[in-house]
């Protein structure tokens, strides 16, 4: 069972930059594919990025969208957020759909393994 392990969390001003990082501390990810999911204080867990299991598709829930990169290579997932908002404060963490080569990367019901989340907070 792989075992994922998020990095590069922490507190910025509004309108910084931060790049969360994902790796496998048991376990691979290569060939599965690869999502960011994300939960605030108080509210639902909330998909925000995906990844295909070779990095050519990428899926981004729409209050992201040109703000945030996702990219993986054969051993870390990438999570680059740009233009951070006070509402992007939240608990990240990184997940690996259930399926090899599974093409619904942008199906977050499809994430069924999950890391223990790195915290982002963002002033105003």
């Amino acid at each position: 069972q792989v075992q994922l392990v998020e990095s590069g969390g922490g507190l910025v001003q509004a309108g910084g930059s931060l790049r969360l990082s994902c790796t496998a501390s048991a376990g691979t990810f290569l060939n599965y594919p690869m999502g960011w999911f994300r939960q605030a204080l108080g509210k639902e867990r909330e998909f925000v990025a995906g990844t295909s299991w070779n990095g050519a598709n990428s899926y981004y829930v729409t209050s992201v969208k040109g703000r945030f990169t996702i990219s993986r290579d054969r051993n870390t997932v990438y999570l680059q957020m740009n233009t951070l908002k006070p509402e992007d404060t939240a608990l990240y963490y990184c997940a690996k759909a259930r399926v090899a080569y599974d093409n619904r990367y942008y199906v977050p019901e499809q994430y069924t393994t999950w890391g223990q989340g790195t915290q982002v907070t963002v002033s105003s």
